[in-house]
């Protein structure tokens, strides 16, 4: 009886720590994936507001000028002062979120690292289908071939309304 106690005691810690510590790792990175590049597993949000074109040139001068041109192709119109944006780069979230969609109320806003922001989707009260809004950014923020992500949120809901991604 000796030597089975022996037999259940000659149990491997160093493979029971291996296969802890690589649990422990997949988990961590599932887990920094769904906070980093959250828009990867929903494919469920749809692209209302699409990024028709990003300009890198202004009068045939290769400036990077980050000119971009959003349009409404759903058929809902919607209240631009309730709108807010947040703009990614080759899956990097920018440090220029768009507080409002009206162009009015976008004056006075914080708007870090956009130069301005128009079209008839920012005037009057609603962002209507067909209707476009231009965001221009610092000249250099996009580059030909950034993926550049658009998502568009409810400001009283905080929920993701729209999301598209184009490649400048």
């Amino acid at each position: 009886m000796h030597s089975s106690a022996k037999r259940q005691e000659a149990a491997s810690p160093a493979l029971g720590i291996m296969l802890m510590l690589a649990i422990t790792l997949i988990l961590a990175v599932l887990v920094l994936l769904m906070f980093r590049l959250p828009y990867l597993y929903d494919p469920s949000v749809p692209a209302i507001f699409k990024i028709t074109n990003i300009k890198h040139d202004q009068n045939g001068i290769r400036n990077f000028d980050s000119y971009m041109v959003v349009m409404n192709t759903g058929t809902t119109s919607y209240r631009n002062s309730n709108l807010y944006a947040e703009i990614y780069r080759n899956g990097e979230k920018l440090d220029c979120r768009i507080e409002t969609l009206n162009g009015h109320d976008f004056i006075p806003t914080h708007h870090y690292k956009i130069q301005t922001m128009g079209g008839p989707g920012s005037q009057g009260f609603f962002w209507n289908p067909v209707e476009m809004i231009f965001v221009d950014f610092r000249d250099g923020t996009f580059h030909p071939g950034d993926q550049v992500t658009f998502e568009v949120y409810d400001n009283t809901t905080r929920q993701l309304l729209s999301r598209h991604t184009y490649t400048a």
